[in-house]
C-alpha cells in the first residue's frame, strides 16, 4: 500500500523504515532536505521531498497521509496540506493530539469529505525492531480501509505470550492495533496510556530512590534543632547496588515490565545517574488525563501525584518551598538551614 508520511524523525522514520520491511511504499516528506536524503540514504523511504504539495503529488487518490508531527504543529500542518487534499482522502494523526482537538478538526475535515483518523502510536525509538502499539479513533470503513498499514506497524500476536482464552475472542488487539471508537477515542486511550506511563515511572524511580539512600545511617547524623533526627541507624547499613537490584528484579519479578528493562540498562551504563539533572518533561497527557478524571469524577491519586512530581523536577515548587521557610521563620524564628557546601 501507498502511504504519505509527513515527519522523519525519531519515530517518524522508524515507523517508515518498518512499513517498508513489509512491502508497503512510504513517500516521505520533511522541512530539511538534509533529513530527507538521511531517510533515502538509510533506505527507510521509497521518496522524498520538503514540500506538502510535491509529496500530494506523487500520491494516487484516494490519499493516504499519516502525520508524525508535535501536537503544537498539527493545526499548521493541516492548514497548508488540507487545500491539496481531494475528496476520499484520509489524514492520519499520529502523535500525541489532544482528543478533543481530534474532534474539532475531524469535524472540519468531514465539510470537504476528507476522512481523519486520530492513532495514538507508542513503542518509542525501539518500534523499528518491537513494532508499535497503535489505539486509533474515527470511521470503521476508513479504518478498514488501511488494516495492512496498522498490520505493518503493530508488533503482531508473537509479540509476547497469548492471554490463555484470547484465541477465542478475536479482533485485532493481541496483534498490538486497536479501533477504540469514534473520533478521538484513539487518543483518548493514548493519553491515558501515558498518565499511567507517568506513574509507573514515578513508583520506579521512587522505590530505587529509598534503596538508594538505604546506607544514610552509616553518615554522620546532624544534631541541631531543624533535623529530625534518625532514631535507628543501624537498620539503615545497606550498600546497594542499584544496577543489580533492578537486573534481578527483571526476572521473575511481579513488577517485571519493558520500562524497567530500560531502567536496568539505564543504571548498568552509569550507576549514578552523572549526565542528568533531574529535569523532567511532561508533554501535555498527563495533565489532560487528570482532567479527564476531574470531568468523570473519578479518583486518581498516583497519577495526579506523579504529574506533579514532574513540575516539582523542574523548579516550579521552589517559590512554595521558599514561602514554607518564610512562614517557619515569621512563627517560631526558625532559621534556613543551609547544605554544607552550598
Amino acid at each position: 500500500m501507498q502511504l504519505g508520511l509527513v515527519g522523519l524523525g525519531r519515530m517518524g522514520g522508524f515507523m517508515a523504515k518498518r512499513l517498508l520491511h513489509h512491502g508497503h511504499t512510504v513517500i516521505g516528506m520533511a522541512r530539511h532536505d538534509s533529513t530527507v536524503q538521511g531517510a533515502l540514504q538509510e533506505g527507510a523511504i521509497t521518496q522524498g521531498t520538503t514540500s506538502l504539495a510535491d509529496l500530494v503529488a506523487q500520491l494516487d487518490a484516494p490519499r493516504a497521509i499519516w502525520l508524525m508531527v508535535p501536537a503544537a504543529s498539527v493545526d499548521a500542518t493541516l492548514a497548508d496540506l488540507v487545500p491539496l487534499l481531494a475528496q476520499d482522502d484520509v489524514v492520519i494523526d499520529g502523535g500525541n493530539s489532544y482528543y478533543h482537538d481530534d474532534i474539532r478538526r475531524a469535524a472540519e475535515l468531514k465539510q470537504k469529505g476528507i476522512h481523519y483518523l486520530d492513532v495514538g502510536t507508542s513503542g518509542g525509538v525501539w518500534g523499528l525492531d518491537r513494532g508499535y502499539c497503535l489505539m486509533i479513533g474515527g470511521e470503521t470503513e476508513v479504518v478498514g480501509r488501511l488494516s495492512s498499514i496498522f498490520e505493518a506497524l503493530a508488533p503482531g500476536v508473537d509479540a509476547t505470550s497469548r492471554t490463555p482464552g484470547r484465541e477465542k475472542v478475536g479482533g485485532t488487539a493481541e496483534k498490538g492495533y486497536l479501533y477504540c471508537g469514534p473520533t478521538g477515542a484513539g487518543h483518548f486511550v493514548k493519553m491515558v496510556h501515558n498518565g499511567i506511563e507517568y506513574g509507573i515511572m514515578a513508583a520506579y524511580a521512587e522505590g530505587l530512590n529509598v534503596l538508594h539512600h538505604a546506607n544514610i545511617g552509616k553518615d554522620q547524623q546532624q544534631v541541631d534543632a531543624e533535623t529530625a533526627p534518625l532514631s535507628n541507624p543501624q537498620y539503615y547499613q545497606y550498600d546497594l547496588n542499584l544496577a543489580d537490584v533492578a537486573e534481578v528484579w527483571r526476572r521473575g519479578s511481579v513488577i517485571g515490565s519493558w520500562l524497567l528493562d530500560l531502567t536496568a540498562s539505564a543504571l548498568l551504563k552509569d550507576p549514578a545517574l552523572s549526565q542528568f539533572e533531574g529535569r523532567v518533561s511532561d508533554s501535555g497527557e498527563g495533565r489532560w488525563t487528570i482532567h479527564a478524571s476531574i470531568d468523570e469524577g473519578v479518583p486518581a491519586y498516583v497519577l495526579a501525584a506523579a504529574l506533579y512530581e514532574r513540575f516539582a523536577s523542574r523548579g516550579e515548587a521552589d517559590f512554595a518551598n521558599k514561602l514554607m521557610s518564610a512562614m517557619r521563620l515569621e512563627f517560631g524564628g526558625h532559621l534556613e538551614k543551609v547544605e554544607e557546601g552550598s
